[in-house]
């Protein structure tokens, strides 16, 4: 975690890259949450009608009406808002209650990648009218709240904070044409500026208090309420078990069932064979937040080894209940690829070749793979390809140097017309 200092510092590079504050003097030392909360109660009310309108449509390549620009002013109340608290220079602490362990609510995660959504439609209206610093600020107010996002330590929240990233990164890439060198350098600074990333590795604790520890300490409390009564806690622990796994809409309470069965017949029928169960998964946690802070190669060794072993657990809750993060830490590193394209794309912008080659693919052995891209027989702009190929393709992402018909700048479909 960063420390005062280095936050403060943080804030003082984003407030002079961002014109949101227009020389007022606001309060820097409220936690963003706060704000960020604030933020979320003046999201607009839009119509069904007018939400597919901004949100379904792929406006790129086209002179946007009159109608696009009044709907994305709907949002300005709440991204004054949001462009106060990226300037905040105390850490951001959402305020999660996490004792209700699984069924605990983190409703403020949409709302946070909603922000990323509208800021990329918004710096588009902003760039089409000339106002570049305007656009500048709207992305890198929704930057810092992704990270701010990952704050409360969850796994859910760091896979939202990276699609935020993604979204914002590829809204750099698909306007690159329409940014000054100068204000691109201010996007990029504001970029490294940001609160630090919430790592996939840090959130396996706070999973582990979710799940395990939660559903320890219930029993625990069960047996301390039923000293004499057995049979009385396991119809408690069933109830609690079968809550965890909730049946899906639409299906039968079969898979809660089955998991019961197995759970009971593991544990003797005993509640001190259910703890049993639970010691036992302990140790895992440690390993696997191990593996996830391991560089690439060394994870892709570990982590199928580990997969395997938790698919063939004779454990029912280590293979039902552990959490899926197979394929979470390979976003993180796409993600990690993705930022460090965006900063060779400023270097390249401010410095030609030589600022291409200035920053490295951190899964290779020196620059991005580099090369013009052509789309429908004419020289749009040029691509950045990394090593980096874990979730089935390399990394990549698109910077747009013509304007022109839209086609996808990130991840796999990259280089590829819009979906209809």
């Amino acid at each position: 975690m960063k420390t005062m200092k280095s936050i403060g510092l943080a804030a003082v590079v984003l407030a002079g890259a961002m014109a949101g504050a227009r020389g007022e003097q606001l309060r820097t030392d409220i936690n963003p949450a706060l704000i960020y909360y604030r933020a979320f109660q003046m999201i607009p009310d839009l119509s069904p009608t007018d939400r597919d309108y901004l949100f379904d449509n792929d406006w790129r390549g086209q002179k946007l009406p009159e109608r696009f620009g009044e709907l994305v002013a709907r949002y300005d109340n709440e991204f004054k808002l949001v462009r106060q608290a990226a300037q905040a220079t105390v850490p951001c602490d959402w305020g999660i209650d996490m004792s209700p362990g699984p069924a605990t609510l983190l409703p403020h995660l949409a709302s946070c990648k909603g922000v990323a959504q509208a800021a990329r439609l918004r710096a588009m209206w902003d760039l089409q009218n000339g106002r570049q610093e305007d656009a500048r600020d709207e992305l890198l107010a929704a930057f810092a709240l992704a990270r701010n996002s990952s704050r409360d330590g969850t796994l859910i929240a760091a896979l939202v904070q990276i699609a935020m990233e993604n979204i914002l990164c590829a809204a750099v890439a698909e306007n690159y044409y329409q940014f000054s060198p100068e204000i691109l350098k201010q996007v990029g600074e504001g970029f490294d500026a940001a609160p630090p990333r919430g790592m996939v590795a840090a959130c396996i604790p706070t999973e582990q208090t979710f799940f395990h520890d939660w559903l320890l300490r219930k029993i625990q409390g069960l047996q301390k309420e039923n000293p004499a009564d057995d049979a009385k806690v396991m119809v408690g622990i069933h109830e609690l078990v079968t809550g965890m796994v909730g049946a899906g809409e639409g299906e039968t309470n079969q898979v809660q069932t089955d998991l019961w069965g197995k759970v009971n017949r593991a544990a003797g029928g005993t509640s001190e064979g259910v703890v049993k169960l639970l010691r036992q998964m302990a140790p895992l946690y440690q390993r696997l937040a191990v593996i996830m802070a391991a560089p690439q190669r060394e994870y892709e060794d570990s982590i199928k080894e580990f997969s395997a072993e938790i698919q063939n657990s004779a454990n029912p809750l280590v293979v039902e209940m552990f959490p899926a993060v197979q394929k979470c830490r390979p976003k993180e590193f796409g993600t990690l690829a993705i930022l460090d394209m965006v900063r060779a794309a400023v270097q390249y912008k401010l410095n030609g070749e030589p600022g291409l080659k200035s920053v490295n693919d951190p899964y290779g052995q020196g620059p991005f793979a580099f090369e013009r891209f052509v789309f429908e027989g004419v020289d749009r702009g040029f691509q950045f390809k990394s090593a980096y190929d874990g979730r089935g393709y390399p990394e990549t992402l698109i910077f747009v140097e013509k304007d022109g018909p839209p086609f996808q700048v990130i991840g796999k479909n990259a280089g590829q017309a819009p979906r209809k």
